[in-house]
């Protein structure tokens, strides 16, 4: 293989990202917290991630344990 791009998968080009002085929570909060995890629009993703990860884990803890309740 002489030359040339060797990668199997061609890399796309990195998407447009705003990188942020505030705190982790402020920058998670001034895009929005759905938006910063699912688009990640900023260098704060993989936190906001986590935490869509726990509120969505937490609503369905919640809605276990009722259901359970009512039954």
């Amino acid at each position: 293989m002489s030359g040339g791009n060797t990668e199997r998968i061609p890399r796309r080009p990195p998407p447009e990202f705003a990188e942020v002085d505030d705190s982790m929570m402020g920058g998670i909060f001034s895009f929005g917290i759905v938006r910063v995890a699912l688009e990640d629009v900023n260098q704060y993703g993989p936190h906001a991630m986590i935490m869509l990860l726990f509120a969505f884990a937490t609503a369905t803890a919640l809605v276990l344990l009722i259901g359970e309740t009512l039954l």
